[in-house]
């Protein structure tokens, strides 16, 4: 057990969630920040001690709040006036960053752009497509500068595709909006939730500050190939193909077709010793059936 651990949160959403509940059950005290009362009220009945926090809203006392930290798990986006800890709490994480054990920050595979299709490694140069991406990359060098200069024992890790109960291919087929967008040559990269977690943990028991990792599964695959699967595995119709060009998409849907690349995780694999447990899509929708 890990009595006298405890992970701090400054954004606790689908991901960061699923990491403090299985924390919790190896004995960690589990704090962390959301945006409204509403949603803390909820996080509370998870045995969550909440904060409320947001772009507008620094912490009361962020001292108080962090004091006990060993653990420390970023999350929250980058809005126009960059990381929203950073604006706000710099000054008090660069002097409790020597009692931090482990820090994480998690990106997105979005800040290596569009590849063609390439794939990309750690190591591949940055050049991010969209606005989004772009403050990803930012924040992710204002994490690097603050650890440099305090000893902040960081570790970033650029997601992929999130999926998992509630948010999968099963869901939008059952529900009627899934769409099976095609656009030639398109190729994305896609991680569990559940998998999320199993990184963030394995990179805990063996830390490398200053390290990078690409999370995601081991099989990079156009949009409506995992929706055409998740159909099967319902026993419906597929949802019909729709050329990208004809596709009726918000902004933000559509600067998602704007990057194709293959992402590695090879690094995961051989450095942290990961074995995924939904190292597909296949895997992952069989699992998330019963969750419907």
């Amino acid at each position: 057990m890990d009595e006298g651990k405890r992970l701090f949160c400054f954004g606790c959403g689908y991901s960061a969630r699923v990491l403090a509940k299985r924390l919790a059950a190896r004995g960690f005290a589990v704090a962390g920040t959301c945006r409204t009362e509403e949603k803390a009220a909820r996080l509370r009945e998870e045995g969550i001690e909440v904060f409320v926090f947001g772009d507008d809203a620094p912490l009361a006392d962020a001292g108080a709040a962090l004091r006990g930290t060993t653990h420390l798990l970023m999350s929250a986006a980058p809005g126009e006036r960059g990381d929203p800890v950073l604006a706000a709490h710099r000054d008090v994480l660069a002097r409790i960053a020597p009692e931090i054990e482990w820090a994480g920050y998690l990106s997105t595979t979005g800040v290596y752009g569009d590849r063609q299709g390439e794939w990309v490694t750690e190591e591949t140069p940055l050049d991010p497509a969209v606005m989004r991406s772009d403050r990803r990359a930012t924040a992710e060098r204002d994490w690097q500068e603050l650890a440099r200069e305090s000893g902040l024992p960081l570790h970033i890790f650029r997601l992929a595709g999130i999926y998992g109960p509630g948010r999968n291919q099963l869901q939008a087929v059952k529900d009627g909006t899934a769409k099976r967008i095609v656009k030639e040559g398109q190729i994305f990269s896609r991680i569990h939730v559940e998998d999320i977690a199993n990184v963030l943990e394995a990179s805990m028991t063996k830390p490398n500050p200053g390290a990078i990792y690409n999370v995601c599964d081991d099989e990079p695959a156009p949009a409506p190939v995992p929706i055409a699967y998740a159909a099967e595995l319902l026993g419906v119709d597929a949802p019909p193909e729709v050329p990208f060009e004809k596709a009726d998409l918000s902004p933000m849907a559509r600067s998602f077709y704007m990057s194709s690349r293959r992402v590695s995780n090879r690094r995961i694999h051989e450095e942290l010793g990961v074995t995924l447990a939904y190292p597909t899509y296949r895997e992952g929708l069989k699992a998330l059936l019963k969750t419907l």
